[in-house]
């Protein structure tokens, strides 16, 4: 054979490696627009949170159940959202999901617009807002599993979701004091136009795969799930527990955050929401770095996450014995660089550990578990705001140490990096 038709044959199967690269890259790029649209969707309502409650003449609870009944419904949802995913496809699930999404969000604005006491419809649209939800976010995880078959690319890919997850959460309390500096619902009617944008990007970029291996039907599948939680469950409750925790820590804190940048340091609008972006900054960052570094070594996984929840038990312990925004924000960085560091390898274990037919299902119930440390952030800090600010740290170390020693103590991967499905069951 000529060095010619060698040279040539290379030359083609690079030029259609390239053209999948870059089609694998248009579809990850769509799918990051659907966490950062929801978490902007969310995130947005913290900074602002304070004026829904003068606004809408409520309680501090009162108002964080507007982030907690979003979370609620979510959390019940989940599940069948990602069971349905794994029957029907991941895009046939998504796109419905965020016009749902966008539908609660038109009502939210609406009512707050055009009815005199909107606080039940507010809840109500931010309900329907939270099924949409139940739908989207979670979906992306096991997609970008489907999506790469190397473990490496599929670390890599869930690295940028996260991160993407986390600039929205930068850009939330900049874009939610901006727009609410305007008129105070202007947050609300963004939902909608947000959505709008993520279900175009699917649209285009994302094709739907056949469904190789069609989902069992229900009673089968949900057989092979509860075998799947037998033989695994250790390590997947343990990777559940800390998904919950890390984020009742990051919701609760920037839910404390933001209250005492208005009530004790006077600092409101824009200038509050640039503070609030910049722990959340460092941990985009940092989640981004995570993502790209730890490759498939599940050992690396596991110290990464242990060391996440120390950064974040050691966060506060100095605003304990000193006072000042400028330290607290510095302590609050140190804790974002922990759990940006933490959150790509939970998503990597999970979804390395499970196999694709069951992915969507039980990687939804890991969302849920987040979802469940949204919605009990909140409220939970709320309660203890009424106390110290002592109480406040206190709560989160604890919460932080405990990540640290189910780490220490459930996440076992083995030695030579097999995945977690292979890892027997410690015997009782």
């Amino acid at each position: 054979m000529s060095s010619g038709l060698l040279y040539g044959k290379k030359y083609v199967r690079k030029g259609l490696e390239i053209n999948m690269l870059k089609k694998e890259n248009c579809c990850l790029i769509a799918l990051a627009s659907v966490p950062l649209v929801m978490t902007l969707g969310n995130s947005m309502l913290i900074p602002i949170l304070p004026t829904l409650e003068k606004k809408l003449h409520i309680s501090s609870f009162q108002v964080s159940m507007i982030i907690t009944l979003y979370s609620i419904v979510a959390i019940v949802l989940i599940p069948i959202a990602g069971y349905l995913s794994d029957r029907w496809g991941r895009k046939m699930v998504m796109v419905p999901s965020l016009l749902i999404a966008a539908i609660g969000g038109a009502i939210t604005g609406w009512v707050s617009w055009k009815v005199e006491n909107p606080y039940v419809w507010i809840l109500i649209g931010r309900a329907i807002q939270g099924i949409g939800a139940a739908g989207a976010m979670p979906v992306v995880i096991p997609c970008v599993g489907d999506l790469y078959k190397d473990e490496k690319q599929v670390s890599t890919g869930l690295g940028i979701i996260e991160t993407s997850n986390t600039f929205g959460k930068v850009l939330s309390p900049i874009l939610g004091s901006a727009l609410a500096a305007v008129v105070w619902f202007l947050p609300f009617w963004s939902i909608p136009v947000l959505c709008a944008v993520a279900i175009i990007l699917l649209l285009l970029l994302v094709k739907a795969k056949k469904q190789e291996n069609q989902a069992p039907p229900l009673k089968e599948f949900i057989q092979s799930i509860g075998s799947t939680f037998q033989e695994k469950g250790r390590w997947l409750v343990a990777i559940f527990a800390l998904g919950a925790i890390i984020m009742l820590i990051l919701f609760g804190i920037l839910f404390y955050l933001s209250t005492i940048l208005e009530e004790k340091y006077n600092i409101h609008g824009i200038w509050k929401g640039c503070i609030l972006a910049i722990p959340l900054l460092v941990l985009s960052i940092s989640s981004y770095m995570a993502g790209k570094k730890i490759g498939d070594d599940q050992d690396v996984m596991k110290k990464c996450i242990y060391i996440g929840f120390i950064l974040a038990a050691a966060s506060v312990i100095l605003p304990l014995f000193l006072k000042g925004i400028y330290l607290l924000i510095l302590c609050l960085v140190v804790m974002g660089s922990g759990i940006g560091i933490a959150l790509p390898c939970l998503d990597a274990l999970i979804t390395q550990g499970i196999e694709k037919e069951q992915r969507g299902t039980v990687t939804s119930f890991y969302s849920s578990m987040r979802f469940i440390g949204v919605a009990a952030g909140p409220p939970l800090y709320s309660y203890f705001m009424k106390g110290t600010d002592h109480e406040v740290f206190y709560v989160t170390c604890i919460f932080a140490v405990v990540g640290a020693i189910i780490t220490i103590v459930w996440i076992k991967p083995k030695k030579n990096n097999k995945p977690l499905n292979s890892v027997p069951e410690p015997k009782s």
